[in-house]
């Protein structure tokens, strides 16, 4: 996120890296990414997930160990998480669930600038093993109900920040589209599940955010996200690639798009101030509505 947390301090996490990982001499808050907060803490690049609506605690742990045992299981692209002294890859600290990999040395390349070779050759290579006995299973992320309920939500003017009116009307405006997105990616995901045999373990946002050149080769970060699922869920960043099956790909569009707008209808039906963060969401929230 861009804007630094209000619910938790620096001498927080410094004093959870401290009990759970290590001392650390020196921490930074990185106005990096969208979702989750980020500090730069000596040689550790820290995350603050908040758990809802995409997982629960114990979701967050098994996926964190699911992405330590792929890199343990020879996968050198995935960037895992460090171990606590516990051994636990993630740690309560009441403002959401913190997590440590290493700082990397590199940088995320424009999406111009993507190794399509070596990213295609990663997604191989992760789609090819075993998925961990602990991994999740995808799951749609919006149910059946959720068109309705939005239609509901915004018939009535929001009052609850600069932007509630702005993205009330936006959504409502697209009411009718929003029920048709749903209603198909249900049937789409009534396909994929009886296909279950042939899913395989995904990262899920592989875009290029999520990949790190390195003086070693690709590091894909960022594995909150990771899942058995229908390998086309990794690949809608990376049209044209051969072998697909096109309706899983507007499956995951579809995912895509409806989760952003359960996030963001979520986000600015509750009490907002006008951040950077919120110009942004809003600014997201149209691009999904004008798919």
């Amino acid at each position: 996120m861009r804007s630094r947390p209000s619910f938790v301090t620096d001498a927080a996490i410094t004093r959870a890296l401290a009990e759970h990982w290590k001392p650390v001499a020196e921490i930074a808050y990185l106005p990096w990414g969208f979702g989750a907060h980020h500090w730069r803490a000596d040689d550790l690049f820290v995350t603050l997930d908040q758990l809802v609506p995409r997982h629960t605690a114990e979701s967050l742990e098994s996926t964190y160990a699911s992405a330590a045992e792929l890199a343990a299981a020879g996968l050198s692209f995935v960037c895992a998480p460090v171990p606590t002294r516990s051994g636990r890859f993630t740690v309560d600290i009441g403002a959401g669930a913190l997590s440590v990999t290493p700082m990397l040395n590199g940088r995320s390349p424009a999406e111009d600038e993507v190794d399509k070779p070596a990213i295609l050759a990663a997604l191989d290579a992760l789609h090819r093993t075993p998925p961990p006995a602990g991994l999740r299973h995808w799951t749609p992320r919006v149910g059946a109900d959720f068109a309705d309920e939005l239609r509901a939500r915004t018939a009535e003017p929001w009052t609850c920040g600069p932007l509630a009116e702005a993205a009330r009307t936006a959504l409502a405006d697209r009411a009718d589209a929003i029920k048709r997105w749903n209603d198909r990616y249900l049937d789409l995901a009534a396909s994929a599940a009886a296909r279950r045999d042939s899913w395989v373990p995904t990262h899920g946002e592989p875009h290029n955010d999520n990949q790190v050149a390195t003086p070693d080769g690709l590091r894909l970060v960022d594995w909150e996200t990771l899942a058995v699922a229908p390998r086309e869920r990794d690949y809608a960043d990376l049209p044209g690639t051969a072998g697909l099956d096109p309706e899983m790909v507007e499956l995951f569009a579809l995912d895509w798009r409806l989760s952003e707008l359960r996030e963001y209808s979520d986000w600015f039906s509750a009490p907002h101030t006008g951040t950077e963060d919120d110009v942004i969401a809003l600014e997201g929230l149209r691009e999904e509505l004008a798919s």
